[in-house]
């Protein structure tokens, strides 16, 4: 069952309309959080809205939206002045031009979405939406309104439906200029160029995410079981930099270490299935999911861990 829509409305190309759902495509739930204690009694800490002069807690109805003009000095905006200013293509997504994919900065790109049918009516109309654009081998770029405010949305075929990525303003990326103006101009020669090119085409591979594990993540988990067991948590010899001063020397030292038979190790796969089941371990944990609900969605990994 997927989540819940983040937004409903209608994907339109010219005079082809369907309706369509959209739904994140990327999640952080699963990733380790903390609460903030009152060290003293362990109690959590509640945030209250105050009068920054007063000092006294406001209550929701009390409390509107302003635009600082300068210090102590607002205009304020009322729900009914954003109302007046509301966008109309609030429920339609308009594709307005096809672009290459390499046209886009990536640079502009800001999170993406999975976008589908919504219902069981329009799958005809969004089946010649998609196919066309994967026939054309192009971006579709269009508008939608989310929370009150319009973005730019770039649409692409994956599997059965589309993925749609939010696109940033012009006004939203920084020029270049102001961080590279200052980098010095340096000749590099044809031997260093060599050394470095020969240690890419020994690193040289294809993207694939599940070889990553979030080395952090899987610390935070390791950490947290330790302390919840009652160990004594020891700090870590941090290993020290080496200082090799020759640019030349750190290339051939480079090469050798990538030329050299790498040492045994678990499959990184393998060790993010291990993590998963640390995890397992913290369910009871507030704020995750019981461990009995994650154990009956991952059997494979929870066997494992108990043979281990």
């Amino acid at each position: 069952m997927a989540p819940r829509a983040n937004w409903k409305g209608f994907l339109r190309l010219s005079l082809v309309t369907c309706p369509v759902a959209l739904y994140p495509a990327t999640s952080e739930s699963e990733k380790i959080s903390f609460n903030q204690l009152n060290r003293q009694t362990g109690h959590r800490i509640k945030y209250l809205k105050v009068d920054a002069d007063t000092g006294d807690e406001v209550p929701n109805e009390d409390i509107v939206k302003g635009y600082q003009l300068e210090k102590d000095q607002f205009i304020e905006v009322t729900k009914e002045d954003l109302e007046e200013i509301a966008l109309e293509s609030t429920r339609t997504i308009e594709i307005d031009e096809f672009v290459d994919r390499s046209d886009i900065d990536p640079r502009y790109l800001i999170r993406p979405y999975y976008l589908r049918p919504d219902g069981k009516v329009g799958h005809d109309a969004f089946a010649v939406i998609r196919e066309t654009i994967r026939e054309m081998d192009k971006v579709a770029i269009g508008r939608v309104v989310l929370t009150n405010r319009e973005h730019i949305i770039a649409l692409e075929p994956m599997d059965k439906g589309l993925v749609g990525t939010l696109l940033r303003y012009p006004y939203e990326v920084r020029s270049e200029q102001e961080y590279f103006d200052e980098i010095q101009d340096v000749k590099v020669t044809k031997d260093m160029l060599d050394l470095a090119k020969h240690i890419v085409n020994q690193k040289a591979g294809r993207f694939d995410p599940e070889k990553f594990e979030d080395h952090y993540e899987t610390a935070l988990v390791d950490l947290i079981n330790q302390k919840r067991a009652g160990k004594v948590i020891r700090p870590k010899e941090r290993p020290k930099g080496e200082n090799v001063v020759d640019l030349m020397d750190a290339l051939r030292q480079s090469v050798g270490r990538a030329s050299a038979p790498a040492k045994s190790a678990k499959p990184a796969k393998k060790a993010k299935k291990a993590s998963a089941g640390q995890k397992e371990m913290l369910m009871p944990i507030a704020g995750k999911k019981p461990a009995k609900e994650v154990a009956a969605k991952k059997p494979a990994a929870a066997t494992r861990r108990k043979s281990a």
